[in-house]
């Protein structure tokens, strides 16, 4: 039995999250049977870095499998890319140890939120990029963000249906980058909730807009109630961009930027 690696990218339209749904809309269902296919009817479980959400997209989601059958590093990718929906691609394949594991082994979790802030929405970049009509305050957000940096319980920001045994996350970094009219957020944490990224979004474009100050993203951190903060906002311009392993893996992973780079050809 051989443990492969395997570095996914999707786009999360018409998806019901990664997981595995009864009706097969899940990501996780359209590789396991384009695994099955390229395995010759073998079933292939798979086991991912993190759940993403319905519309939430992916640039660098890893997972892990294992199987018997011996093929190519190059066969993995080319023959099940063959076999997948044009909105799901294989990007790499590597061999590892069976100790690697995608889901527990992973140090740290990055996402990208990419947002349009003009008077008309983009029909062309719809479903992949988030859009307010608003001026936003760059500034303020940056501020909003700092309180929101560091181990928080992060109950005001879950999820109702939030499955975590604990809603105690440590958000390491979080930056707010402007270039005209377009804002990049970039969130790392060593795991998230359910919502929690669109939840914690919410917060910053209310302060963004004005309608509350910075220091509103302290009281909510303090209060941990989820019906006092905003609205959870949209999955569209939302991406699963790195997940952090230990170098001695040799997973042939970018840096969030680069990632961002290379699947949408964006000047951030």
């Amino acid at each position: 039995m051989a443990r492969i690696a395997l570095g996914l990218s999707y786009n999360g339209q018409g998806w019901h999250g990664w997981q595995t749904q009864p009706a097969g809309k899940g990501v996780q269902d359209a590789v396991e049977a384009a695994l099955q296919r390229f395995l010759g009817g073998a079933r292939c479980a798979t086991i991912c870095a993190g759940r993403t959400d319905a519309g939430v997209h992916a640039l660098q989601q890893v997972i892990h499998i294992d199987v018997q059958a011996e093929r190519r590093m190059e066969s993995w990718v080319r023959g099940v890319n063959a076999l997948l929906p044009d909105a799901v691609a294989v990007q790499w394949a590597r061999p590892v140890s069976e100790l690697f594991h995608a889901r527990f082994e992973a140090q740290n979790r990055t996402y990208l939120y990419l947002l349009n802030a003009s008077a008309v929405r983009s029909p062309v970049l719809r479903g992949r990029v988030g859009w307010v009509h608003d001026a936003l305050d760059g500034a303020a957000m940056r501020a909003a963000a700092r309180y929101l940096v560091g181990e928080h319980d992060f109950s005001a920001f879950r999820a109702s249906e939030c499955q975590a045994a604990s809603p105690v996350r440590t958000l390491h970094a979080l930056t707010v980058e402007r270039r005209q009219g377009w804002f990049l957020f970039e969130f790392r944490g060593n795991a998230f909730l359910h919502h929690m990224v669109r939840n914690l979004m919410g917060v910053l474009l209310m302060v963004g807009r004005g309608r509350r100050p910075p220091e509103w993203a302290a009281d909510l951190l303090e209060q941990r109630d989820r019906r006092l903060a905003a609205p959870t906002f949209m999955a569209d311009g939302l991406y699963l961009a790195h997940v952090g392993y230990p170098a001695s893996h040799g997973l042939p992973l970018l840096t969030p930027r680069q990632a961002l780079a290379h699947h949408l050809a964006l000047f951030f």
